[in-house]
């Protein structure tokens, strides 16, 4: 079952693309990727991703407030099969390629997590798909956990060269925020879609921890190109007087990256 499905078309734009499939015990969803690079992340639950000549085994997470977890590289021109044994949640982020890269699993060995920020502004990143760990096309994606009351995507930014989604889910059914065109609240499985332009901060409401995927992609060069809005970058300096919150890490320990 498709719980979401956001293409480059119906987003209205040419690259960045998200689906998130729900799978009951024993059930397979089967997907032709045609243009589409697509990463494989389990939200909850593990899975046996196939193609035409590769295989691997998702160990996954009971939830994406458990750690980080395993994902796969499926490139363009090739039939994907998801077959999960107990049933789970899977997000399929995809970007408008042109390049046929290798099938390959990227487990959480291979990947850079990191504590980033500090005091109210403490976070995890998982970079699973960033440019420094996943050789791609044009698909840049990460995921990031912010403790219930913590601000993340702070001080507000931009990276104008890309498309990006946000997908959340939010710990204990709560409500959290996202700034974009104005300040919208947003709960579990809902998206906010950013062309363009000055976004930032993602506000967990206290009591509820935040979870959110972010999916990249665009035109030009495959870079996280990121520019501080000038009137709010000062408050990056005051990270180097406080502690990271203690509550993190979500999963395994991250690295400090402020």
């Amino acid at each position: 079952m498709i719980r979401l499905d956001v293409t480059p078309e119906s987003a209205g734009w040419g690259y960045s693309g998200l689906r998130v499939v729900v799978l009951a015990a024993g059930e397979e969803f089967h997907h032709d990727t045609g243009g589409d690079e697509v990463v494989v992340v389990p939200l909850a639950g593990s899975a046996t991703v196939t193609t035409d000549g590769d295989k691997a085994e998702l160990t996954g997470r009971p939830s994406v407030f458990d750690g980080p977890t395993d994902v796969v590289y499926v490139p363009i021109g090739t039939t994907l099969r998801l077959r999960s044994t107990d049933g789970g949640r899977f997000a399929l982020a995809t970007a408008r390629a042109t390049r046929r890269l290798p099938f390959r699993h990227i487990p959480v060995a291979q990947q850079r997590i990191e504590l980033r920020g500090a005091g109210v502004c403490s976070r995890q990143v998982n970079n699973f798909a960033t440019t420094d760990v996943l050789a791609a096309d044009r698909i840049i994606a990460c995921e990031v956990l912010t403790p219930g009351g913590n601000w993340s995507s702070y001080p507000p930014h931009r990276h104008d060269d890309l498309e990006e989604i946000y997908y959340f889910e939010v710990a204990g059914g709560g409500p959290a925020y996202q700034r974009a065109d104005g300040v919208r609240e947003v709960r579990t499985g809902e998206v906010v879609l950013i062309p363009d332009g000055w976004h930032g901060p993602s506000m967990a409401a206290p009591g509820y921890d935040l979870y959110y995927l972010n999916v990249m992609a665009g035109p030009g060069e495959r870079a996280w190109v990121i520019e501080d809005e000038p009137e709010h970058a000062w408050f990056r300096d005051t990270w180097t007087d406080q502690a990271i919150d203690s509550r993190l890490p979500f999963g395994e320990k991250g690295e400090e990256d402020r």
